[in-house]
């Protein structure tokens, strides 16, 4: 073989070499897209997943809020599955699966801040490490799936070895288009954060117990447990007319309700002359702080947050953070 021949020879082998490798990587998906697509998808299940816990826990007994908890949880599972299951080569498929996420996890992020600020649905949340995990999971869910959806889509070569033919929106997105949704995404990002980091940092968190008084220092006189009608049937408030309620897993002598729970159902503080007048019998029971907790022919206290005004009872009959609660009767 003469040397011409052998350049020839090897200039052959090195063009198909690169043409080989330039092929490979139009078709293959490139890694970042799919630890993104890995990521958007644990998250978004991981987001189902404390929605299923919290559902089953006791917000299915819930109006409103039970349902929604559910439909939740279904659909960030579902879309889970499809940023996962979708192959890249269905870019348009695919784009829309992650930008559905992202858009479902915003949402949701949005949500839960309305029912810590204002109360949704006449429920209002509270601080709680449920809570803000599932906060913090949401927000990483959307810059990842959004980086997901704004991803260019891998280009197939045709197996002719033609040029192929340019991809059009929204299977491809011009650059120019990918770098402003990517600024919004970003300020949607930081945004939510900072409301996230505001609203949860003035929200409710375990506190004293609330007293018979519904006042802070506990220093009332005289009759400070009331009675009132709500379907029919009397039943005992505190002094501003809100409803008291009783906790099943409770005992005569013990609350079984600390931490997130006493958040949601304030226990009720004060003596026995907070029950002056009443036909049922007060005593009192120790907390783990301290404080002595009113309790009511043997049912330990409390008040509900969600009862916004007196007369509510919305904590009637619900199962909510480890046993059912009901009001209680005067008479019983």
């Amino acid at each position: 073989m003469t040397e011409k021949q052998e350049m020839t020879r090897l200039t052959t082998v090195r063009s198909a070499g690169r043409a080989a490798r330039e092929h490979a990587g139009w078709t293959a998906p490139g890694w970042p897209a799919v630890i993104l697509r890995v990521a958007g998808s644990g998250l978004l299940i991981a987001t189902a997943a404390i929605h299923l816990d919290l559902y089953l826990t006791g917000y299915r007994t819930i109006p409103t809020i039970g349902w929604l908890f559910l439909l939740q949880v279904i659909v960030a599972f579902g879309l889970g599955l499809a940023v996962l299951a979708i192959p890249s080569r269905l870019a348009i498929a695919s784009r829309l699966a992650a930008a559905a996420g992202a858009g479902f996890a915003l949402a949701t992020l949005g949500g839960y801040l309305l029912s810590v600020w204002t109360g949704l649905f006449g429920f209002k949340e509270v601080r709680t490490t449920a809570g803000i995990v599932a906060g913090v999971v949401e927000v990483i869910a959307f810059v990842v799936l959004a980086a997901l959806a704004l991803a260019p889509a891998p280009a197939n070569a045709p197996a002719d070895g033609t040029a192929a033919a340019p991809a059009r929106f929204p299977a491809q997105i011009p650059p120019a288009a990918a770098r402003a949704a990517g600024m919004t995404a970003a300020g949607l990002a930081v945004t939510a954060l900072v409301l996230f980091g505001l609203v949860i940092a003035g929200a409710s968190s375990p506190a004293p117990a609330a007293t018979a008084t519904g006042t802070s220092t506990g220093t009332g006189t005289g009759t400070v447990l009331k009675t009132t009608t709500i379907g029919g049937t009397t039943v005992l408030t505190n002094a501003k007319g809100f409803t008291l309620y009783s906790f099943a897993p409770d005992t005569p002598t013990a609350s079984k309700c600390y931490g997130s729970c006493a958040v949601y159902w304030p226990p009720v503080t004060g003596t026995t002359a907070a029950g002056q007048g009443l036909p049922g019998k007060v005593t009192t029971i120790t907390r783990t702080d301290g404080s002595h907790q009113l309790a009511y022919n043997g049912h330990p206290l409390y008040t509900y947050i969600a009862d916004t005004a007196p007369g509510q009872a919305r904590g009637n009959n619900i199962n909510l953070n480890g046993g059912v609660w009901h009001d209680v009767p005067a008479s019983r």
